[in-house]
């Protein structure tokens, strides 16, 4: 042989040699584990094993990606999605407050609550009752952000002119036929008076003559 060849033949043996002292080591350690009690490690088939196994304990999956290959963090999607139009969001790093065109403010007034209503129509009323003056009342009520409490006008106001004079009932009647169909609706007169007959025991305390009149 030459000396390549026998370093080549050394080298195999020893490697040989090795793998025989792997073997019997770990036949050894297996042997003396079952003798201190140590429980073996459990089969890939037996329930123990399964215990943290994440694949389907049914057996019925079907083997395809989660979420069909789409979704997830930083994707863009299944292919063939169409996705709907986006507002832009002022706190995208994206966004490009030049390419949204002009800026139009809106002044938005919030709606008025239950409360809120008497405090600003009450003194509007009594003030009408002094000038008489539709056109102005109308202006005022369109700078208030009424909503669902518009029937509660005409049935303030009436209760208003009840406790007045007869020329401030007469006041009230001409109001309420200038709000309609500019203001109020006919649905809204209805409901105040509709209200109004339903309360009105609670009227007769302040005015007993409310009910002829």
């Amino acid at each position: 042989w030459t000396p390549q060849e026998k370093l080549l033949h050394e080298a195999r043996l020893k490697a040989k040699a090795k793998r025989r002292l792997r073997r019997t080591s770990s036949r050894d350690s297996a042997r003396e584990s079952l003798c201190e009690g140590t429980e073996p490690a459990p089969e890939p088939g037996s329930p123990k094993g399964r215990a943290h196994d994440r694949r389907s304990r049914t057996g019925k999956g079907r083997g395809l990606p989660k979420k069909g290959g789409a979704g997830g963090k930083g994707v863009w999607g299944a292919p063939g999605v169409v996705y709907g139009y986006q507002e832009p969001d002022a706190r995208d790093p994206n966004y490009d407050e030049a390419a949204q065109g002009d800026t139009v403010y809106a002044t938005v007034v919030p709606e008025l609550e239950e409360g809120e209503l008497e405090k600003n129509v009450q003194p509007m009323v009594l003030e009408y009752f002094e000038h008489g003056d539709t056109r102005e009342v109308m202006e005022l009520l369109r700078g208030l952000n009424l909503g669902a409490r518009r029937a509660a006008v005409p049935a303030l106001a009436v209760a208003l002119a009840l406790e007045g004079k007869a020329s401030h009932r007469e006041l009230t009647s001409r109001l309420l036929a200038e709000l309609v169909a500019r203001a109020l609706a006919p649905e809204d007169i209805a409901w105040a008076f509709d209200k109004m007959l339903r309360d009105l025991p609670d009227l007769i305390l302040d005015t007993p003559e409310a009910p002829q009149v």
